[in-house]
């Protein structure tokens, strides 16, 4: 029986905050309501444990160091402080950048801007299921690359990079990794003692608050940052400004439950998400899978249906809350820069829907959008050939 109606399947746009996050949050956001700089009195000597305790335990879920976490508003300001702030730190040891044409904005933007300020800037192609490979970014590695920066998990097609393989080259060559971990961190196994030099995460992708993230900062051999921001001293000077206690806090529940939960949750969405795949390409013919067939993430699922129009098609789902690709950018009126990059022609990658399922995604939920999808998509189709006959 469906009881939410639109279902919510826009799970990469970001996901609900989960019971559990939220009654660990609400304590700080109430009585205990102390700033976390405050160490003259027992208000904020609260916060400071809290946001310590918090501090602590997102690190071990990396495998890193409690000193090597920054807390941010979220990974779009965690992959600005790690692109701009490692690549300025380091020019004097070279001016060239490595990226690949699937990032999200939060990237390619950051790149973008350091290509204003005289860097070279790499922009390397992934293969046909939106992977980069490490022989690609070997390829592309100069003496003058001082930083390398691919996603973990791609938001759009749900492409599982290489990213220790990719680390450990960086490392060998004694260039930066920066890995966008944002849509990985939580739902695949992720840490960064592969080499990673810096990664960018955001709580509300794993059922955490909004407005809350880290950046993973190594500290051995230490990377070198030049802050976006001034203004104190919070977070060894490198993201100035009161801590968000409430948002730590929920950020680390959230963790530890997706720590808990990652196995037996991803089994469980990938069974579902196949169970979409096959019911939806099952009954119509037309409609191309985005990238890999396994190596994705296990709620991600991009079809594009040939013959539809994508704006009628998404606007047609009122009871089935989809995407047609990023949030970021689902405004523009371009195709997707991550399916133009995959070779998809740009009359498809505009008929394409982004399904993420979650963690409260149920069986007869997918049966419903799998359903609705296949009625709106003949339905749209009928409508053309009428008009053509």
């Amino acid at each position: 029986m469906i009881r939410r109606r639109p279902v919510y399947l826009d799970h990469q746009a970001t996901t609900p905050l989960d019971p559990r996050v939220l009654e660990a949050t609400l304590p700080w956001l109430t009585g205990n309501f102390g700033n976390a700089s405050s160490r003259q009195h027992a208000f904020g000597w609260a916060a400071e444990s809290a946001v310590s305790a918090a501090r602590e335990e997102i690190a071990e879920a990396l495998g890193a160091g409690p000193g090597e976490i920054v807390f941010t508003s979220g990974a779009t300001e965690s992959n600005n402080l790690a692109i701009l702030g490692a690549a300025r730190a380091a020019r004097g040891r070279g001016d060239h950048v490595v990226t690949s044409a699937v990032e999200h904005r939060a990237v390619l933007d950051p790149c973008g801007q350091l290509a204003t300020e005289g860097f070279e800037v790499t922009v390397l192609a992934p293969d046909a299921t939106g992977r980069t490979t490490v022989e690609a970014v070997a390829g592309a590695l100069t003496g003058r690359t001082v930083l390398v920066s691919l996603m973990a998990a791609n938001n759009e097609v749900g492409t599982l990079n290489p990213v220790a393989e990719i680390a450990a080259l960086c490392a060998s060559r004694g260039v930066l990794f920066h890995t966008d971990a944002a849509q990985a961190f939580g739902k695949v196994p992720f840490d960064v003692r592969s080499g990673v030099a810096l990664a960018s995460f955001s709580a509300h992708k794993i059922y955490g608050p909004k407005g809350v993230g880290a950046l993973y900062v190594r500290a051995r051999p230490r990377v070198a940052l030049s802050p976006l921001v001034f203004g104190g001293g919070h977070e060894r000077g490198l993201r100035p400004g009161t801590l968000n206690v409430p948002g730590i806090v929920g950020f680390a529940a959230a963790v530890r439950l997706a720590s808990r939960e990652r196995e037996a949750e991803a089994a469980r969405l990938t069974a579902l998400r196949d169970r979409l795949d096959q019911a939806i390409r099952g009954a119509l013919d037309g409609v191309t899978r985005n990238g890999p067939r396994v190596d994705r993430l296990p709620g991600n699922l991009s079809l594009s249906f040939a013959g539809v129009d994508g704006e009628r098609l998404i606007a047609s789902l009122r009871d089935v809350a989809v995407s047609s690709g990023s949030a970021c950018t689902t405004a523009s009126a371009e195709p997707s820069h991550v399916l133009r990059a995959l070779g998809v022609p740009d009359a498809l990658a505009k008929a394409t829907i982004r399904f993420g399922l979650g963690r409260f995604t149920t069986a007869a939920e997918v049966d419903f959008a799998s359903a609705e999808v296949v009625g709106v998509v003949r339905r749209l189709r009928s409508e053309i050939a009428s008009l053509s006959a």
